[in-house]
């Protein structure tokens, strides 16, 4: 009988020798993930230990804002005045009407001296944004619907704020949980 000679093998480790070639890939997926698990554990447990924030560390910090409490105050009491003023595309005077960005510019600028951006888009920039939940009076609401925003007020407590609606005709007074407002996207920004 006539030997014949079997073709050269390639060289693997003891572990990645195959019973079957059924099984073989397998076996050889399955060593070579438990070898990266391994190190992947090794380089987790070295090292120091991370320690977990503290209750306390997770609150969230204060903002700083530009407006001292005192100045916020007289941006709400300012706004609360001018419920009734008529609304006017454009404008930015009590005698001559305002649009939503007019009111908030006239309302800063008599009461702070900051000028704020003239338009609702470009108020979305203005300060630091805040969470609805931390809102403080003298803060700005914009609303909008998955764009950019396309209106905005004043935030002035209790969950109202004071804004010049096209709709309507004047400035006036409302709550953030009211039907309309409460289907927009709220965002919130602290001078």
């Amino acid at each position: 009988m006539r030997a014949t000679a079997r073709p050269p093998q390639p060289l693997q480790h003891p572990s990645l020798a195959c019973q079957s070639s059924r099984h073989g890939g397998y076996r050889a997926l399955a060593w070579l993930g438990a070898a990266a698990l391994a190190l992947g554990l090794a380089g987790c447990a070295s090292g120091p230990t991370a320690r977990l924030p503290q209750p306390a560390e997770l609150a969230p910090m204060p903002l700083s804002s530009r407006l001292s409490d005192e100045q916020a105050q007289q941006v709400t009491l300012a706004a609360l005045g001018l419920v009734g003023t008529p609304y006017r595309y454009g404008g930015n005077t009590p005698e001559g009407g305002f649009d939503c960005s007019g009111l908030i510019g006239y309302v800063f600028r008599t009461q702070t001296g900051l000028v704020p951006p003239r338009t609702v888009a470009a108020l979305d920039g203005w300060g630091q944004p805040v969470d609805l939940a931390q809102l403080r009076t003298g803060d700005l609401v914009l609303f909008g619907n998955g764009g950019p925003p396309s209106h905005a007020g004043i935030y002035v407590g209790e969950g109202r704020f004071v804004h010049a609606p096209s709709s309507g005709g004047q400035v006036r007074l409302e709550r953030l949980d009211a039907r309309h407002w409460a289907r927009q996207r709220i965002s919130g920004r602290r001078p």
